[in-house]
């Protein structure tokens, strides 16, 4: 009988060969970016981009024909599926917790910062289905795949923002129109139930390479946290799914002694034990800051004022570290923002059926600055757009706003869409103020906690270039304000619960007094002297 590696090596053979077939078509690379910030913190983000070479999206028009066989070896399987299956050509999917603090931390590497669920993608016209129903079905699927709250994001919530997004990929030339569908869900935060998920879709998931280090338990413990996922197409390249993970970490926590000092063990309670081997580049870059620090191990280079690590040729465990000459010390001077603009934004009133939207927007620029507002609300607030009005130091304006647009909303049925172009003068503060309206709710239609409030979905501010008279969106410096809560008129929910429960019981006390009543028969016994000294008798034998 012949050994049974005669048999093994020609399966070996074809693996092999696979997997350096797939090589030429499937590229993964992965990144960990550190960042000081100015109040003492650490930003780290993850990023991993796996490429599909020559790749491109399945065209509407076929979607009601069978699907070519899809052979991946990096590339995620379960979300390329999901994706052809409603033909997506561009997607952004972002999961957040907490608030980023733009005048404190700057602008974040991405952009996707608001608070909760965001999910948009770009869809084209022409399949036999409509985009309406593809976009229901798209996001039912990431609902499961990555156990999130997207199937609630439905006409109550999707809204039609083609002016303050724009493809951040190409779109395919199929002569066909493409649509943009986008919802907001402000109370979705991300958790240990996405995060397992979302590792599965890397293909050393977290047993190697910089992956490794997302320990659930100390980034869901950072005072910001995010998780990304973006899938877009690349005339020149194929297709990128690009997973994203950004924290914001606090040193002094972890410090025993009140330092500022920081490891990745200090971090993430974990080093890097091996490197993931499918992956092309594995790099983490720390960014060098203007104090007097050492670094440790010794970086492999420095690009761009960063040190930049090797995981790949490093020795291992790797364990990166910075450390401060001088302590940390508070309060602390913050530096003028660095973000183009600053946002303030609240929701006043003390009434339940009336507020005043107010919207204050800083231009921290030498230079005006245009663009685009956007903001998208539920139905239950209604605004008052002949109340809107602009002030700067005081005095009323004009000239600010233009190319406004308003989609009026559909009672239970479709959201506000409000989006206007902004010119902001140099270094001056705009005031934006309008009336709006709450609406009174059926009480099935609270949801379990609400005597809390409604979240309110955050505003989007997107600066934009003119391109021959072509407003042109700026995707790379969106920035986002913080949620609102609004406190809608509130029936009083124990009541129902008392009066079941009085009802209840009276009804038991009647019930049963004229059930006794009726059933029991009172009868008279008279007690014989046979029968008393039985009954005594009885008594002291027990």
């Amino acid at each position: 009988m012949p050994p049974l590696r005669v048999f093994l090596w020609p399966l070996t053979l074809l693996h092999l060969l696979t997997v350096a077939l797939a090589a030429n078509t499937e590229t993964f690379n992965e990144r960990l970016s550190l960042n000081s910030l100015q109040d003492g913190k650490v930003a780290a983000k993850f990023t991993f981009t796996t490429l599909l070479k020559d790749g491109k999206p399945r065209d509407p028009r076929l979607l009601e024909r069978e699907d070519e066989s899809q052979h991946f070896t990096i590339f995620p399987l379960a979300l390329g599926q999901i994706l052809r299956q409603y033909g997506v050509t561009e997607l952004h999917l972002n999961l957040n917790a907490g608030k980023w603090n733009y005048d404190v931390w700057g602008s974040p590497e991405e952009k996707g910062v608001g608070t909760g669920g965001e999910l948009w993608a770009w869809l084209a016209d022409g399949a036999n289905t409509s985009i309406d129903e593809r976009w229901k079905g798209l996001r039912n699927a990431l609902a499961g795949l990555f156990c999130a709250s997207l199937g609630s994001l439905d006409e109550l919530r999707t809204t039609i923002p083609s002016r303050a997004f724009s493809p951040e990929g190409s779109l395919p030339h199929w002569d066909l129109p493409h649509h943009i569908r986008h919802g907001s869900l402000p109370s979705e935060n991300v958790c240990t139930e996405n995060l397992t998920p979302f590792l599965k879709l890397l293909p050393c998931k977290s047993l190697s390479g910089i992956a490794s280090l997302l320990n659930p338990h100390r980034l869901f413990d950072a005072d910001w946290h995010g998780m990304g996922v973006h899938v877009l197409w690349r005339e020149d390249e194929g297709i990128e799914v690009r997973l994203t993970f950004q924290s914001v970490f606090d040193p002094l926590r972890f410090s025993n002694g009140r330092i500022q000092d920081w490891s990745l063990k200090s971090l993430f309670n974990r080093q890097v034990e091996r490197a993931c081997p499918v992956a092309e580049s594995s790099e983490i870059l720390v960014g060098l800051p203007h104090a007097i620090y050492s670094i440790k191990p010794e970086p492999s280079s420095i690009r761009h004022k960063s040190a930049v690590f090797d995981v790949n040729t490093l020795e291992k465990p790797l364990d990166v570290s910075l450390h401060w000459r001088n302590p940390f010390q508070y309060p602390l001077v913050y530096a003028t923002p660095s973000t183009p603009i600053s946002i303030r934004r609240t929701l006043t009133g003390s009434s339940q059926a009336w507020g005043q939207l107010s919207v204050a927007v800083t231009n921290n620029r030498e230079d005006p600055l245009s663009i685009i507002y956007l903001e998208t609300m539920p139905w239950l607030v209604q605004f008052f757009l002949h109340t809107l009005e602009t002030r700067i130091d005081g005095a009323l304006v004009d000239n600010v706003i233009s190319n406004l647009t308003y989609t009026l909303p559909i009672p239970h049925s479709r959201p506000t869409t409000l989006q206007m172009l902004l010119t902001l003068p140099p270094k001056k503060t705009v005031y934006l103020t309008m009336e709006v309206t709450k609406a009174f709710l059926r009480y099935t239609e609270h949801p379990p906690d609400a005597e809390r409030g409604w979240d309110l979905p955050p505003a989007i501010f997107t600066p934009v270039r003119f391109d021959n008279d072509t407003v042109v969106p700026l995707s790379d410096e969106r920035m986002y304000s913080s949620v609102l809560l609004a406190d809608l008129a509130t029936p009083d929910f124990s009541m129902p619960y008392n009066v079941i429960m009085f009802t209840c019981s009276l009804i038991a006390f009647v019930f049963g007094t004229i059930h006794n009543a009726l059933t029991r028969k009172l009868v008279v016994v008279p007690l014989t002297d046979d029968k008393a000294k039985e009954n005594e008798k009885n008594t002291e034998g027990s």
